[in-house]
């Protein structure tokens, strides 16, 4: 890390101020070629006209030096706050890099931050899922994860793992002599209770996983059942075609909808039916897609017309993934006179829309239930690679168990190494250079 690093920190587009930061050794150095200064005051704001190569003015800018190891990187970083658009951080960038940095790769800024050791992986992580954050929920989540939560959850795992281990490998020597029961049993009883908190944590980051993404809505149900008109009612605008034609939707049609503190997207599915239509065909096959990917599902059905075959295939499709989804089911031109069989959807408690307020009804019922799912005081893992590291370890002490109760102490050591190899690897991994590789990639440039 001896070269000096330069990216334009800030969005790009309009704005009022724009940042530009550097960071490595020449970067002291940098700033007082492009201020004509000779010397700045840590950590304090200086007022600096910005010069160009050519000794042309750029700027008019705000100077911050902060002195190694006392910045995010650990290293010298500079900041030129200057003022927003393109061509002006543009040009202090381009002077910056002729004065001896190099562009930054995404990521990298933090990625110093890493191996100065200022944060672990986890806070690297929370700090690039916080830029995405959909809901106010995901912020709060991810500001915990940035002070040290997931750390320290992985430290304490680490730990009582780790004693474990050292009681194996202690009692190896001894092992012609039985174990006594009673520390076999309170053993046990540990690997059991780390299990227990993994599955819990595990199952409600999963259930969450929305506030950190965004919630996916999928509304289904057969052709001409009212899922167009539905979606234009929740937008207050006409997005889709409504038409009487059966299969006038024949792709998905997808927009964003803010829904209380949680940003969701809403997607209205071609109607589910047997067609010999290659086109609706297509469009079916990518209705089942989006349930598949979706965390709510809003299935609908006409509580005007008989039911029939098309609403019979709608309904194996919720048996399908009722144990998998949420799912609302709502009967629609509930104004009209019934003639809708409901028995068959009483297991399933069917909400009722009419042409007055429906939009407003079943957003009030889709908040009702995103803020139940929300809901949780469980430690949430907030990225796939988290996610996997800790069932693995999960795995892992599963199998430590059975050769714990045999005496078995050699293959119990190895499986509870295991498991302490996926759980480091949340916060700082054994291996970690294809994983660093990976995950720092995927920042925004000058993070």
């Amino acid at each position: 890390m001896s070269d000096t690093i330069a990216a334009v920190a800030t969005a790009g587009g309009v704005g009022s101020v724009a940042i530009v930061r550097v960071s490595g050794e020449k970067a002291p150095a940098i700033a007082k070629a492009l201020t004509r200064r000779d010397a700045f005051i840590p950590r304090h704001a200086h007022l600096c006209d910005l010069y160009d190569t050519a000794g042309e003015l750029i700027d008019e800018a705000i100077v911050l030096w902060f002195k190694a190891p006392h910045s995010f990187t650990t290293e010298e970083v500079v900041e030129f706050q200057c003022h927003g658009g393109t061509v002006v951080a543009e040009k202090i960038l381009d002077t910056v890099l002729a004065h001896g940095a190099r562009l930054a790769e995404p990521g990298e800024f933090t990625r110093r931050a890493f191996l100065g050791g200022r944060i672990d992986l986890s806070e690297a992580e929370a700090i690039a899922k916080l830029i995405e954050a959909k809901s106010e929920d995901a912020a709060k989540i991810l500001a915990r994860q940035m002070k040290g939560e997931l750390r320290r959850f992985v430290d304490e795992m680490r730990e009582r793992l780790l004693r474990a281990v050292a009681f194996a490998e202690v009692t190896i020597d001894y092992a012609e002599e039985d174990l006594p029961p009673d520390i076999v049993d309170d053993l046990l009883r540990q690997l059991e209770e780390m299990e227990a908190q993994i599955g819990r944590i595990v199952a409600s980051s999963e259930r969450r996983r929305g506030l950190i993404e965004g919630f996916k809505v999928a509304i289904v149900g057969k052709p001409n059942v009212g899922k167009s008109s539905l979606l234009n009612a929740m937008l207050d605008y006409e997005r889709a075609i409504v038409s009487d034609i059966a299969g006038t939707t024949r792709d998905t049609i997808e927009e964003q909808l803010r829904i209380g503190s949680h940003l969701v997207r809403i997607v209205d599915t071609a109607g589910i039916r047997e067609s010999a239509d290659t086109i609706e065909k297509i469009g079916i096959e990518r209705s089942v897609r989006a349930i598949e990917e979706s965390d709510i599902v809003v299935a609908m059905f006409d509580a005007s017309r008989p039911w029939d075959t098309e609403d019979a295939k709608i309904l194996a499709l919720l048996e399908r993934y009722k144990h998998d989804k949420e799912i609302l089911v709502v009967l629609n031109k509930a104004d009209l006179p019934r003639k809708l069989d409901t028995t068959t959807l009483e297991g399933w408690a069917p909400m009722t829309l009419d042409r007055e307020k429906k939009g407003e009804k079943m957003i009030d019922a889709l908040k009702a239930r995103l803020d139940t799912m929300a809901e949780g005081d469980e430690l949430m893992l907030v990225s796939a690679r988290q996610i996997d590291a800790v069932k693995r370890a999960q795995a892992a002490i599963a199998q430590a168990k059975e050769p714990l109760g045999m005496g078995e102490l050699e293959i119990f050591s190895y499986h509870l190494n295991e498991a302490i190899v996926a759980i480091a690897s949340i916060s700082k991994p054994v291996d970690f250079n294809d994983i660093m590789d990976k995950m720092f990639g995927e920042f925004c440039l000058g993070k």
